[in-house]
């Protein structure tokens, strides 16, 4: 099965964050199947499995397997960003990359590390604002 691009990934684990959030679901007794979130979306939850086992292994939710099983909060939704979701599914807000310069050429030498300076500093702007945003600012009505 072909793998979810970072696009996907990050989107996804911010809705299964927030639905969480919704729900209350911040103890095993609440916890909430991958049928019922991906139902939200949405999409399989074969995806939302593999998007809530990276978000386990960051240490932002818990699962429990099976029947009766399901994923639950750990931290507070104030206290989840979106930097830390984009990071626990492996994402960057990385714009893309530059293409080879072609030798010379006094436009081919030159761009592409100008391009890639230009996409670094919007990468590290894109971090810095997700940095400002928790899950909890999601749910928020004015958001």
């Amino acid at each position: 099965m072909k793998r979810m691009s970072d696009s996907q990934q990050f989107p996804v684990a911010a809705h299964a964050l927030a639905y969480l959030a919704h729900l209350g679901a911040d103890t095993p007794a609440r916890a909430v199947s991958s049928a019922t979130l991906a139902a939200s979306m949405p999409t399989n939850p074969v995806v939302v499995r593999r998007v809530t086992a990276q978000l386990a292994r960051a240490g932002l939710i818990a699962t429990r397997p099976g029947v009766g099983g399901g994923a639950w909060l750990l931290k507070a939704p104030d206290q989840i960003r979106l930097d830390e979701v984009l990071r626990a599914v492996d994402g960057c807000a990385h714009l893309g990359k530059p293409p080879p310069g072609v030798r010379g050429c006094p436009v081919g030498e030159k761009i592409p590390r100008q391009v890639a300076k230009a996409l670094v500093a919007a990468d590290a702007a894109a971090a810095k604002r997700l940095s400002q945003i928790t899950i909890a600012d999601l749910l928020a009505d004015d958001a």
